[in-house]
């Protein structure tokens, strides 16, 4: 399926695509496009509109298009709940109420300064993504094990935590 949002991509637009390819539709083709060529996008390429006004995957109140798409394809792991609050305060006016925020607006700047494109800027984001999203795993690991993991030694904690996640959905690309 093709996928159709606004060139020049930034936090959102390089979060949807992860999104959209590791729990929507893997084989999910992406074009960027000026705004205004959106509407004619959808009807010619049958394609599914993101990320721009007034589209069924767009910001709905205080909600991204992150959001939009957890909810709309009914995404319930935990950790990609977690990293639907980064991406919202990233994008949106709530930079100072997640502390992973900042960082990953900073790091998709510079991802859209220094890409040819936006396909090579999603394709640089993945990497970002993936580990923001094996960082909730872990927080919510670390909560669900905070009494086992207390009374281990720094090594024992890692190793712990890595064979609690292998296995577990998109954790392949580090361990």
């Amino acid at each position: 399926m093709k996928w159709v949002t606004r060139l020049y991509v930034h936090v959102d637009r390089t979060a949807c695509p992860w999104l959209i390819k590791r729990f929507v539709d893997p084989k999910a083709e992406f074009v960027f496009v000026p705004l205004e060529k959106i509407t004619e996008i959808v009807k010619q390429e049958k394609a599914i509109p993101y990320d721009a006004p007034d589209v069924e995957l767009g910001h709905h109140g205080e909600k991204c298009s992150f959001d939009s798409i957890v909810g709309k394809y009914k995404i319930n792991d935990p950790a990609v709940l977690e990293l639907a609050k980064i991406v919202r305060a990233a994008d949106t006016d709530k930079m100072g109420t997640i502390p992973e925020a900042a960082g990953l607006e900073a790091i998709m700047t510079g991802i859209g300064i220094v890409a040819k494109d936006d396909h090579e800027a999603i394709e640089k984001a993945g990497p970002v993504y993936d580990a923001l999203y094996t960082n909730c795993k872990l927080k919510i690991f670390r909560d669900e094990h905070k009494d086992e993991i207390e009374k281990m030694d720094r090594k024992q904690q890692r190793d712990f935590l890595k064979k609690k996640l292998t296995g577990q959905r998109a954790l392949h690309l580090f361990f």
